[in-house]
């Protein structure tokens, strides 16, 4: 039991900001991870994770029965789920998977903004967790595992200074890979190369088109990163405005 509460006052303990410098540079590594072609396909099957982590919540949520997860090596994924084809459940469940990675993002600024960098990474693994028992194919259970694997030897190795770091790291990744998908699929749909992309599904379930649907990730995307940026990025004491 005392093992337990010391556990459990560890959890909830919040640890001490790094200063905004740092914040800053996070977010500038993590800028450069999303927009260099060749770091971007090494990870953006993180974002396929979150994406199709989504979609699972989804349908969950719904009440939609849940089949399975593919996750596949050229960072794609595919949510499999049964139910009715039409009606409010499909749609959320199709809604959600590129708003997915920048609501995940949105979360975790609030939690490292206030201090909570270990129930992050608690929660992102229990998540991984949840994730690994819907995994359907050999890749997809070797990236989880792979990706847990490093949170859980970050939580546990890592001082508070560098578990701090890396999760605002992670963060801004999910903040802004989340937009860059998104400008991907406008990109191949202008070609023709998505014509079953979530966005076209969505225009099939509803009266609105697809670009309506990829404005709306947009937005979402958009609104997430500015209100991350406000949480995380306080302004530095120089910068204080006198009070009257």
């Amino acid at each position: 039991m005392e093992s337990l509460n010391k556990v459990w006052a560890h959890l909830i303990t919040a640890q001490d900001q790094p200063p905004w410098w740092a914040v800053l540079l996070a977010a500038l590594a993590a800028l450069v991870i999303v927009l260099s072609s060749t770091s971007w396909q090494l990870s953006r099957g993180l974002v396929t994770i979150a994406h199709e982590g989504g979609h699972a919540v989804a349908a969950v949520l719904t009440r939609r029965k849940l089949q399975g997860i593919r996750l596949h090596s050229d960072t794609s994924g595919v949510t499999l789920t049964r139910g009715r084809p039409t009606g409010p459940g499909m749609i959320l469940t199709a809604l959600a998977g590129y708003v997915a990675p920048s609501l995940l993002g949105l979360g975790g600024a609030w939690l490292v903004s206030t201090g909570y960098v270990t129930i992050l990474l608690w929660a992102v693994l229990a998540l991984l967790l949840c994730m690994l028992l819907l995994i359907r194919n050999l890749f997809g259970v070797v990236s989880l595992l792979a990706t847990g694997g490093a949170v859980f030897a970050l939580s546990w190795f890592a001082s508070g200074e560098v578990q701090a770091i890396c999760a605002y790291l992670a963060v801004w990744f999910l903040l802004f890979g989340g937009v860059r998908p998104i400008l991907e699929l406008q990109r191949k749909r202008r070609y023709g190369r998505a014509a079953n992309s979530d966005a076209d599904q969505l225009a099939r379930l509803t009266l609105f088109p697809a670009g309506f649907y990829i404005l709306f990730f947009l937005l979402v995307a958009a609104l997430s990163l500015v209100a991350g940026f406000t949480m995380m990025v306080p302004l530095p004491p120089s910068f204080d405005l006198p009070l009257p």
